[in-house]
């Protein structure tokens, strides 16, 4: 769905999941200092899930909130820096200061907390999505202190930092989650917001479920039986004072900060505001979200509308520097460039500054320069400034200085059209010191593929370690929409809609896939009878359409399952069975064979030979149940793991560890016959053999002692 707002010989190989120091603290939450080395070495998972990250670790994601907070006077800059601790299954989270300048490490002015994740909100309600929320510092008006969200014991607070680095302290005690958090403009009173009487609504519930929660349109039952919480902008909001730490109410235009500081919901286009009181904001020709937006410049009355190309569809951000407008722009094939333009509103022409294939996220000006995060596919992202004269580029701080001695893969990007036209590319990855010609297996990773290849939309399949494994990986980049084509579609429900008729859109991008394959093929280097694919999510559709509707695979594993007729219309509840039905999905009362032939694995279990791998969150694994029971009854290759306290996406150290080993083992196991000669999992292997030879019993529980 879509969202506006996750083989030959028998052999053994060596696991590369090597057992990392267990951190006691997160004093290396910054990297220390490190004399260049000699030879490169492999990667291991630690090295990937231990990366430290600055801002939304998903790179597809361009249109969040920058994780960079200027200083008043232009010449510092504060960030969160977030370290997974596979020691303690949690996480190191510092706010550091930069010096624009360049000179020295960041400084740490506060260490320590739990990671905060999103809340999505879908059909009015809100639900734990486990993806990271990136938090914005906050300067004082002065530029003495620091304002910042940190969450400790399972609830979020208002914190304050000193500047100079003399000392952190929590301002709140909330008994609920803090929201956002913003200054007076004096800076002498800390104003906070917390979801609108998010205490009672929960007390409510509590009450409720002493004679029985009502069960109807807010119970998820593939999350818990409890009703979820209708989603509201409103805030309930107070102000502290930072001397005598009185808590007080705030008034209208206190009010109206707090909420400007809080995360929208849902995605916003980029505006920015001149000095001058010009705006500049973007503006459709039609009301569908999908239709490019272009430039508008805004004064006393007056609009000015850039007809340049680089001011039409994909702008990103904008920022007035001076009298210009300064764009970020995705453009090129399927959007794989990104592009830095000035443009004058007295004129149509644009003058590019900087264009780049690189990745560039969360940028923020400061006097003459952009201050970004800057990643490509082998490359960690690192904080750099870009000079907005000439586009030069120089490294402020690289967090992860460790991957300089790693040795990767190759990558080579290929691009290609699907069946309908529609632009896509992917990543192809090799093993490090491949011979040409020697035939690989190969495993397909969806479906963005912007920025550092870690582990593909969802972070679940880890690109590197699979060609170190010898496995070549194709990670994907999706084509636009099939719904795009439709112009007079005006929301989002509408695009789904289109998108799901006659399943369009899984054809599409089943398309896309399998040209790809094709494409990787015709390298000469992959062998297209040991081919795997892999998906979360909108991913996850893709693969179960592909195992009905193509024999190009074999072997695949989900992180998210499935599109069921009763899943859809019993399991994921009341709300979710009126939202599909809205778009075209059949009732529970109406069997509908037709409509299901080419999209549901339990309708087609007796013809699909596949092996399957599930490895899914505990708040999502019901939705799986009827496909899962449907090729178990069928004697079919299928194997599920459930992973306690998760969610959409996986938030923990250690579930992500054990996701990337057995996505390793099995994809190693179908696709190159190679066993992993860890004796602790040879009841893993002896499942999997009885999978091939088609002789699956159910296994005897092993009694835990």
């Amino acid at each position: 769905m879509v969202s506006p707002t996750r083989r030959a010989h028998l052999g053994v190989v060596v696991c590369l999941l090597l057992p990392g120091a267990a951190w006691a603290n997160c004093e290396d939450v910054l990297p220390a200092q490190r004399a260049p080395l000699s030879s490169r070495r492999n990667l291991t998972a630690e090295d990937l899930i231990q990366l430290r990250e600055i801002g939304d670790p998903d790179s597809a994601v361009f249109n969040g909130p920058s994780p960079f907070a200027v200083s008043p006077d232009g010449e510092s800059v504060a960030y969160i820096v977030n370290r997974a601790d596979l020691g303690t299954n949690s996480y190191c989270r510092a706010l550091v200061v930069s010096r624009r300048s360049g000179s020295g490490p960041p400084r740490v002015l506060d260490r320590g907390g739990e990671l905060i994740t999103i809340m999505d909100e879908l059909r009015g309600f809100y639900v734990p999505s486990g993806a990271a929320r990136t938090i914005v510092p906050i300067w004082s008006p002065d530029g003495s202190a620091i304002a910042y969200l940190r969450r400790d014991k399972g609830v979020t607070q208002a914190w304050v930092a000193q500047a100079d680095g003399s000392g952190a302290h929590t301002v709140t005690q909330s008994a609920v989650d803090v929201e956002a958090v913003a200054w007076s403009p004096d800076g002498r009173r800390l104003l906070y917001g917390t979801r609108k009487d998010a205490a009672a609504v929960q007390a409510a519930l509590d009450r409720e479920g002493q004679s029985g929660w009502l069960y109807d349109r807010r119970v998820s039952p593939e999350i818990s039986a409890r009703p979820l919480v209708a989603a509201t902008p409103e805030l309930d909001t107070q102000a502290v004072d930072m001397q005598s730490r009185v808590v007080m109410p705030t008034d209208a235009a206190e009010r109206s900060a707090v909420e400007r500081a809080a995360p929208p919901d849902m995605p916003v286009d980029p505006q920015a505001v001149g000095d001058d009181g010009r705006r500049a904001f973007l503006e459709r020709s039609s009301t569908s979200p999908l239709t490019p937006a272009q430039l508008v410049v805004a004064h006393r009355g007056s609009i000015r509308r850039c007809g340049a190309e680089a001011c039409a569809g994909g702008i990103v951000a904008l920022w007035w520097h001076g009298a210009s407008v300064l764009i970020l722009r995705r453009e090129g094939w399927a959007k794989e460039t990104m592009a830095l333009y000035r443009w004058q509103p007295e004129s149509d022409r644009t003058e590019t500054v900087l264009r780049t294939t690189a990745v560039l996220h969360g940028c923020v000006i400061a006097g003459a320069e952009l201050i970004c995060t800057h990643e490509d596919s082998t490359t960690p992202r690192k904080v750099v400034a870009i000079d907005t004269a000439n586009g030069r580029m120089r490294t402020m701080f690289d967090p992860n200085p460790e991957f300089a001695a790693i040795r990767l893969g190759s990558v080579t990007r290929l691009k290609w059209r699907n069946d309908l036209g529609l632009e896509a590319w992917g990543d192809l990855v090799l093993p490090a010191g491949h011979k040409a010609g020697k035939k690989l297996p190969m495993v397909v990773v969806q479906y963005h593929s912007d920025g550092f290849l870690r582990g593909g939309t969802g972070n679940d399949y880890p690109i590197f370690l699979l060609a170190q494994r010898g496995i070549a990986v194709l990670s994907t980049e999706r084509p636009n929409f099939f719904a795009a084509a439709f112009p007079q579609l005006k929301t989002w429900y509408e695009i789904n809609a289109a998108n799901q008729k006659d399943w369009a859109e899984r054809r599409s991008l089943l398309s896309s896939v399998l040209t790809g394959v094709t494409m990787a093929v015709q390298q000469g280097d992959i062998d297209p009878a040991r081919v795997g694919i892999t998906g979360l999510s909108d991913g996850a559709s893709t693969v179960e359409f592909a195992l009905i509707n193509s024999k190009a695979f074999a072997a695949a594993a989900l992180s998210t399952c499935c599109i069921e007729p009763n899943t859809t219309a019993t399991h994921g509840g009341i709300a979710w069975a009126e939202w599909l039905r809205g778009m075209g999905y059949p009732p529970a009362t109406d069997d509908n064979p037709d409509f299901w032939r080419a999209m549901s694995l339990a309708r087609n279990a007796k013809r699909i030979d596949t092996p399957l791998l599930m490895q899914l969150a505990d708040d999502e694994f019901r939705l799986a149940l009827e496909a899962f029971a449907a090729l178990h009854e069928q004697n079919k290759p299928v194997e599920m793991y459930v992973y306690p306290d998760e969610y959409h996406v996986k938030w923990q150290p250690i579930h992500r560890r054990a996701v990337y080993e057995r996505n390793l083992d099995w994809f190693a196991f179908w696709l190159q016959n190679q066993e992993n000669p860890d004796p602790a999992k040879s009841a893993q292997y002896r499942r999997w053999q009885a999978m091939r030879t088609g002789s699956l019993p159910s296994p005897a529980p092993e009694p835990i002692r």
